[in-house]
């Protein structure tokens, strides 16, 4: 990582000679195959799922209320979590995370207004980030290498989770992350400030990941006041936004505190790190599938990653998920938090292959990059891409048929509590709020008797709420297959703030 070892990208690919110019196409024609390969597959699961009702209100309509909002010049107001997290129907998701980013998507909405756009602007957005993490492994081990370490990215586990879990702005993370680090290891000063930066847009824990980047930067020289801005710097912005600037649009700095087994606050924790550390270091491993999940982390890049200090910038966003106690979410395999960090891993095992290549020589990264590969492909069975090999994945069931059919009785415009399978269908077209526990009185109803869904504890509260809505005035329009859409008889709106 050292600006001296430094290669720059045009030194490695300029066409000096025919010979070098023809591998240098093939190259970059191998590179581009990579990617787009890895976005129609990426947008394939993403939109087959959402065909599948398999999306959700939480956490895909979140996001496209709140970007449809930013296309429409306006701050990113998300009914659906404003109304069923009680801050009500005015909430901007800025409250909620620090994540200005997605205000980038908003001219997408001008030309296709729906959730699709952002699956489809996800796909495109993770299989990007091979790019610079290409460029990357190919300054440090060569072309063969980068081809295998740019697959090995694209079909790896935590890329693969992110994308079959609605949209989230994790989305944005790989691609910046990659290119903070290739910028660094050509020496680029200033961009690697602006990709520092823009990731702070991306969430507001991102600061903790430049934070552990400046750790990093601080151990070489000709970086080290750099470092030092980067880790004092970000330690400051996490801190600025998530308890000054989510507060100031409406949301609560406490609301995310996952840390109660350790502390009721910072402070708490501060004083049971210093008073029972061994309560800290067992935290890590509590439930035991963080150590899981931690380990298929390391795995994608058969352990190098930890041979480089490059994997220091990962323990801060890593330590803040593992030391939680709450939101079992953040420490399971599934799910797109590992998204976050994936990039950095790659590029750690890259960077720790290469200090093995002194001892070894080059047969070393030869055979790492072929086992770092094969080890992506041969896991594919075991999550979410192997969906598509499935060909139930591409027709409809009686269920799917009878969603389908549901969610197309619910007239366009209209306000509607939708069961959170469901809502993804409608949010397109309609004002959709989640189905939930509590009375809300939109004009119509759609729900979900069936399976038991999200929030609800069972299927029979599911039925109970029908009930309730029956007795409370609004009749039937549909019912197929588990599947009930009701409208109401009169103007029954009693959420304060809702049309």
């Amino acid at each position: 990582m050292g600006s001296e070892q430094a290669v720059t990208t045009e030194a490695l690919t300029a066409p000096d000679t025919p010979e070098v110019g023809a591998r240098t196409r093939r190259d970059r024609v191998t590179l581009a195959a990579i990617t787009a390969t890895a976005a129609a597959l990426y947008t394939t699961l993403s939109l087959t799922r959402l065909a599948n009702f398999k999306a959700g209100a939480y956490d895909l309509v979140i996001f496209d209320q709140a970007v449809r909002s930013y296309a429409q010049f306006r701050l990113p107001i998300a009914i659906v979590k404003g109304i069923h997290n009680g801050f009500g129907p005015g909430f901007s998701t800025l409250g909620d995370h620090w994540s200005p980013i997605l205000a980038l998507l908003a001219p997408l909405y001008w030309l296709f207004d729906g959730p699709k756009t952002l699956l489809v602007a996800q796909a495109v957005l993770l299989a990007a980030a091979a790019i610079p993490l290409w460029v990357f492994t190919r300054r440090a081990l060569g072309p063969g290498a980068a081809h295998l370490v740019a697959v090995a990215y694209t079909l790896s586990w935590p890329v693969l989770e992110t994308v079959a879990f609605d949209f989230h702005e994790a989305a944005f993370a790989p691609l910046l992350t990659a290119v903070l680090l290739e910028r660094r290891q050509a020496g680029k000063r200033v961009a690697v400030v602006v990709a520092a930066l823009a990731l702070l847009c991306v969430k507001e824990d991102m600061g903790l990941l430049v934070a552990g980047f400046g750790t990093v930067l601080l151990a070489q020289r000709g970086w080290r006041v750099l470092g030092g801005a980067f880790v004092v710097g970000g330690a400051a912005y996490t801190w600025l936004a998530s308890q000054v600037l989510i507060p100031l649009f409406g949301g609560r700095s406490d609301y995310y505190w996952a840390y109660g087994a350790l502390g009721p606050d910072m402070g708490g924790v501060a004083r049971t790190a210093l008073t029972d550390p061994l309560a800290v270091l067992a935290q890590l491993g509590s439930p035991p599938v963080k150590l899981v999940t931690l380990t298929l982390l390391l795995g994608v890049t058969l352990m190098a990653a930890p041979l480089s200090p490059l994997l220091i910038m990962a323990v801060p966003l890593l330590a803040e998920r593992m030391l939680a106690s709450s939101f079992p979410n953040w420490w399971v395999p599934g799910y797109h938090y590992n998204a976050f960090i994936v990039v950095v891993v790659f590029a750690a095992g890259v960077d720790g292959v290469q200090r093995l290549r002194s001892r070894g020589g080059d047969r070393v990264p030869r055979f790492w990059a072929l086992g770092v590969a094969g080890v992506a492909l041969a896991s594919v069975p075991f999550f979410s891409l192997a969906d598509l090999a499935d060909l139930d994945s591409y027709r409809h069931d009686a269920r799917e048929r009878a969603a389908a059919a549901a969610v197309a009785v619910v007239p366009d415009g209209a306000l509607v509590e939708a069961a959170n399978n469901l809502a993804p269908a409608l949010s397109g077209r309609s004002r959709v709020l989640l189905w939930d526990r509590t009375h809300r009185g939109a004009p119509w109803v759609v729900a979900d008797v069936g399976r038991r869904i999200f929030p609800f504890a069972n299927v029979t509260e599911q039925q109970d709420r029908v009930r309730f809505l029956v007795g409370s005035g609004y009749q039937v329009r549909f019912s197929q297959d588990g599947y009930v859409v009701l409208a109401a008889t009169g103007r029954t709106t009693t959420t304060p703030g809702l049309p």
